[in-house]
């Protein structure tokens, strides 16, 4: 059974983990503190399957705008829908705070990503040249209205 539950302070550990296990370049626990503990637009949420955290995503509301932040589902647990929960899930919340446009980077070569956001009728507008910092890759720009 899955369940999407508000990341808290407990999370921080297991979701710089899951981090270092799905990014080449994963954010540091300092980083998830600052997002979860003094980040007033942020939100995170995680999935968890039997109790066990396995993924989350996050966003920032500014104005009326949803920046995603990231979305990563420990590679065990992919194609299981969790990204899909996460990510409806997500937009909802941002919806609450006051969201109806929603943007995000993703790198050109994450294909998986970039159809699930599709699905979710999130449309490409361009690139961010050289985006990553860890091997100079493009990110892919995409935008929900």
């Amino acid at each position: 059974m899955m369940n999407i539950r508000p990341a808290n302070e407990n999370d921080i550990k297991t979701l710089t983990e899951i981090d270092e296990i799905c990014f080449s370049a994963p954010w540091s626990e300092k980083s998830f503190t600052d997002e979860i503990m003094n980040n007033n637009v942020a939100s995170y949420l995680v999935a968890e399957v039997a109790g066990k955290v396995v993924g989350y995503a996050g966003l920032w509301v500014i104005l009326d705008e949803g920046h995603i932040t990231n979305v990563a589902v420990r590679p065990e647990f992919r194609r299981k829908g969790l990204a899909k929960k996460l990510l409806t899930e997500l937009l909802a919340t941002a919806e609450e705070a006051g969201a109806n446009i929603y943007t995000l980077e993703v790198r050109a070569s994450n294909e998986s990503a970039i159809a699930l956001y599709e699905s979710f009728n999130f449309k490409s507008v361009g690139l961010r040249k050289k985006y990553y910092e860890d091997n100079g890759e493009d990110a892919v720009i995409m935008w929900k209205v």
